[in-house]
């Protein structure tokens, strides 16, 4: 069974991110999303057949889906909850996909979403894993290690292995930071970023600065997935899934033959070879940035540059709106922000809204094919789309 072609984004809802919902819960943020991703597609609730929901931090009640489909009077045929961490939302796209084309349903509403403190983000994750993983045998002895320290010990491999710089990670950051100055929805618009600035932000885990890490915040997103045959438009350009691959391994950090190659080798393997393009073909490529060192390694693992050339990559390209290869036109989780699972979200929606010509000052000349990968975990959990756009 392929689903290539068969199955669209027909629409999509978003929450502009902020660090204070207002006394508002995950519940009502996703609600509130999944109602747009409606109104966007010009549904009503009795025509949406199927729904995913994915975990949040400060709101996980068992019957997730249930409770989603009654806030919003949804009736599904198809429930599900999609837990991949960062990867939810681009695996909740593929799922709802392939559930359409097993006859389950014709249209899955996905819903990412979440209230998170910045303050005490970090603090409430200390301690969190239960007896019985193995972090909690070969990690938590040495020490917390949680994401920051993760993914410092996957950057300072790879400048070991490598030769990559700070000033390469840096770049990344700034160029984000650029795209979303032109994104009024982006929680850091209005606020320049240098190099320089990035450099002497705070050393937070060596050899990792404040700003090459997201900040949690609040929020929530939700896209639509329908049978492609259904799909009406009024004459719009519409977004179909072309490719995905999803791959995962290795719950923890110790236990990995390389710090420096990610699940995304295979996953994206999978969708380039399931969709029929290459590389060299995409337009846009949206990839999960909840560190600057995993944008680097997904540009490697993705296939867009040589294992080991991502720094040099990122100096030699304009990574802004305006440039020669296009990352996170919205400004990416670094400057859009990272409300949760729905961060992972952000991606698909920005993806989509460059393909339908809909980004406003940041649409990019040519947008016809979009890359976009989802990240859960220390690079545990990949998953790659190629979304087409297609011309009604």
């Amino acid at each position: 069974m392929t689903i290539r072609g068969k199955v669209a984004v027909v629409g999509i809802g978003e929450l502009k991110p902020t660090r204070s919902p207002g006394g508002r819960t995950a519940i009502e943020l996703m609600a509130e999303a999944g109602r747009l991703a409606m109104l966007d597609a010009g549904l009503t609730p009795k025509e949406i057949g199927g729904v995913l929901v994915a975990p949040s931090v400060s709101w996980s009640p068992l019957e997730m889906p249930l409770v989603v489909a009654d806030c919003l009077g949804i009736s599904p045929s198809y429930a599900d909850v999609t837990d991949l961490g960062g990867a939810s939302a681009a695996g909740q796209v593929w799922r709802a996909g392939a559930a359409i084309a097993a006859g389950a349903c014709d249209t899955v509403l996905c819903i990412t979403g979440d209230v998170l403190d910045p303050k005490a983000f970090y603090e409430g994750q200390k301690g969190k894993n239960p007896p019985g993983l193995p972090v909690r045998e070969f990690e938590t002895p040495y020490g917390p290690m949680l994401m920051n320290s993760g993914y410092a010990l996957v950057a300072r491999r790879h400048m070991f292995e490598y030769g990559t710089t700070p000033e390469q990670l840096a770049k990344i950051a700034v160029d984000e930071r650029f795209n979303a100055n032109s994104n009024p929805d982006a929680l850091f618009y209005g606020k320049p970023l240098s190099i320089s600035d990035v450099l002497s932000s705070e050393l937070v885990a060596d050899p990792l600065h404040l700003f090459e890490i997201v900040m949690p915040c609040s929020g929530a997103a939700a896209i639509i997935v329908a049978d492609a045959r259904k799909v009406t438009q009024q004459g719009k350009p519409w977004v179909t899934l072309r490719g995905f691959g999803e791959s995962v391994r290795s719950s923890t950090v110790f236990d990995r033959p390389s710090l420096t190659h990610s699940p995304l080798v295979a996953a994206a393997e999978h969708a380039f070879t399931t969709a029929g393009v290459r590389p060299s073909d995409v337009d846009l490529a949206c990839i999960y940035d909840c560190y600057t060192i995993a944008v680097l390694i997904a540009l490697e693992d993705a296939g867009f540059c040589a294992k080991g050339r991502g720094g040099a990559f990122v100096t030699d390209h304009d990574l802004t709106y305006r440039g020669d290869f296009p990352v996170n036109t919205h400004g990416g989780q670094l400057s859009f922000g990272q409300p949760g699972l729905a961060g992972g979200a952000s991606h698909i929606t920005e993806a989509v809204r460059q393909l339908r010509g809909q980004a406003g000052q940041r649409q990019l000349r040519t947008c016809d094919l979009a890359f976009v990968s989802g990240n859960g975990g220390v690079m545990s959990e990949e998953v790659a789309l190629l979304l087409e756009r297609v011309d009604a």
